[in-house]
């Protein structure tokens, strides 16, 4: 007897193609509609992430029966002597699914609760009675995968799809690929590859995070750091870590360099005025399955720079003023609203930084790509918002009154330059004002024409000397001291001079400084 019909391999296969899925791209679905057939329920082209009654996908429940169901025909052929042959890889990812559909129940509640991570996980012995029941099988032809690994892969998988789905809202295709590539940061593009090779590798892969200011990038990063690899101890029955404490976040952007570079590297007591005891800096504090956060990165000293540069090349560092070479283990993430091509170009930024940096790359959509993706999804959006500014009381009719507000005066094409930080704001003004007011951007006056024409170069000498003589006329008041600034003669001055510029020029209000 052949250890699959031609329709169990096709299954198979399609299962296989499944389990290999990114589960934020339309790929998951056609997968799914593969495997299900005429009984598949469409539900669009990607999951989405909403902030009241969450979508469940409806297929999942008829998905896992039709994959137990060959799991387990399969499984007994194999126990009856039936050599699995060239389709043992699709009978092993057909025992991974089922191994996951039993488990996963367990897996939420350890996320959920935490407690179970603090003491022997309770459903483990179990689970390794089922890895033994469908992957220790002499029929198919190699050893048994080791049962801790897949429980800690199964539970990282578990976790991925949690937080990357709590920490990224939106049902728009651009939030849907933004899950997209968080998942792929975490389990690269090859999940299977990523499983049997690269689960203890990808900590030296430096994540770089960009995007305009307020579009969620620390979200993303707390959500890659609580989704890493964790090993299980199989004698002790636990976890290596605890994954909510393995996350380290430092902002470049306020400190003054002595304390930034005290905080990220550590220092000597003694090292300088007020460095009165040691102090571990948090790489040394971070655990192999920790993440440190480095938030606004462009925002760091050239000097820190080079140090943070040996730190991703070499692991070691050492504290300020000390001598003891020290090493990191744990994962870098980084983030920047900055362009860091036009900083590198500009002589702030290093290259052979950001060439450390750029590994892997994951790119924060706009609000504004979002609203217009999915205009819907402001409502979704403000839902989501509203009970952290009002509570869970009010929530529902402060979303409805700021969505009204928001649709009557600042419209649906309205452009959110401060994305979803802007957006709360605008609901707390909703709340205590009734109305919101967008911060009005200058209208380029005379001055700001006089630059750009200047910087745009389109000015001949002449044209550059006239216009620079009216505007220093007009800051002085006199074409005796505009000679002296500018060194030329004041009859010189007099003839370039614009009289009616110079009048504009007086009129025009200044900037405040």
């Amino acid at each position: 007897m052949a250890f699959m019909t031609e329709s169990e391999r096709v299954l198979a296969r399609a299962i296989a193609d499944l389990a290999g899925s990114n589960p934020f791209l339309p790929e998951w679905i056609e997968a799914e509609q593969r495997v299900l057939g005429p009984d598949f329920i469409a539900t669009g082209l990607v999951w989405h992430a909403r902030p009241v009654a969450p979508d469940r996908n409806p297929n999942l429940d008829a998905l896992y029966a039709r994959i137990e169901s060959l799991g387990e025909s399969l499984r007994a052929r194999l126990a009856a002597g039936t050599e699995a042959g060239p389709h043992r890889a699709l009978y092993e990812q057909i025992a991974l699914s089922v191994l996951y559909k039993r488990i996963e129940p367990d897996l939420l509640s350890l996320i959920l609760d935490g407690d179970g991570l603090r003491g022997r996980v309770a459903c483990w012995p179990r689970f390794e009675r089922d890895v033994r029941h469908f992957l220790d099988l002499p029929a198919l032809g190699i050893p048994a995968p080791d049962p801790a690994h897949l429980f800690a892969f199964l539970f990282q998988v578990r976790r991925a799809f949690y937080f990357t789905m709590e920490h990224i809202l939106g049902g728009s295709l651009a939030a849907a690929r933004l899950r997209a590539s968080v998942w792929q940061s975490i389990f690269t593009h090859d999940i299977d590859c990523y499983r049997r090779a690269l689960t203890v590798r990808l900590q030296d892969a430096t994540t770089l995070i960009v995007g305009p200011s307020g579009t969620g990038k620390e979200l993303v990063a707390q959500a890659l750091a609580r989704s890493r690899y964790l090993p299980f101890d199989p004698k002790e029955q636990r976890f290596a870590e605890d994954f909510r404490g393995a996350y380290h976040a430092l902002h470049l952007a306020a400190p003054s360099p002595t304390l930034i570079e005290s905080e990220l590297f550590g220092h000597k007591k003694g090292a300088f005025t007020g460095a009165v005891a040691d102090r571990p800096s948090w790489l040394e504090q971070c655990s192999p399955h920790g993440t440190v956060f480095l938030d606004e990165i462009a925002e760091i000293d050239p000097a820190i720079q080079v140090k943070l540069l040996r730190v991703l090349e070499t692991r070691a560092f050492q504290r300020v003023g000390d001598t003891r070479e020290r090493r990191f283990h744990g994962k870098v993430i980084a983030a920047t609203n900055r362009d860091l091509a036009a900083e590198i170009e500009a002589g702030r930024f290093r290259p052979d930084l950001y060439y450390r940096l750029c590994s892997d790359v994951i790119d924060t959509p706009a609000l504004e790509a979002q609203l217009r993706d999915a205009p819907e999804e402001l409502g979704h959006f403000l839902r989501f918002i509203a009970p952290r500014v009002a509570g869970e009381a009010e929530a529902g009719a402060l979303a409805e009154r700021a969505e009204a507000w928001i649709t009557k005066h600042l419209g649906r094409d309205y452009r959110w330059p401060g994305n979803v930080r802007e957006l709360e704001q605008c609901v707390r003004n909703v709340l205590i004002r009734g109305e919101y007011q967008p911060p009005r951007r200058a209208v380029p006056g005379l001055r700001d024409e006089l630059a750009g024409a200047f910087l745009a170069g389109v000015l001949t000498a002449d044209e550059f000397l006239r216009r620079y003589c009216t505007l220093v006329l007009a800051q002085t008041g006199s074409y005796v001291e505009t000679a002296r600034r500018l060194g030329i003669d004041r009859r010189t001055v007099k003839k370039k001079v614009d009289p009616a510029l110079v009048e504009m020029l007086r009129s025009e209000p200044r900037a405040a400084m």
